[in-house]
């Protein structure tokens, strides 16, 4: 495979144990090993991670910015507020 055909992998790393991942970056690597040695050493020199994933970017589903409604505020679903239910008396105050 030449190196111009490499994939583009994203790169997550995880800084300290019981931290989420976080996106560091993107990298090209003729493989998923491959991508995890460079990603190593391209983002984690000083020890800065303590796990790394790899995701080819092509792998990747994303939403599409246009469609708006995906993100509307929660104050246009009455129902996710709880004024919207009665709450019995013997409960008190929430």
């Amino acid at each position: 495979m030449d190196k111009k055909e490499w994939p583009l992998w994203e790169i997550f790393i995880r800084s300290k144990s019981g931290l989420s991942h976080k996106h560091a970056g993107s990298l090209h690597a003729a493989d998923a090993e491959m991508a995890i040695e460079n990603a190593r050493d391209v983002y984690t020199r000083r020890n800065e991670g303590v796990s790394i994933w790899v995701v080819k970017s092509s792998e990747v589903i994303a939403s599409d910015p246009e469609q708006e409604y995906m993100f509307e505020s929660a104050k246009n679903k009455i129902y996710r507020h709880p004024t919207f239910y009665d709450i019995p008396e013997e409960v008190g105050h929430m």
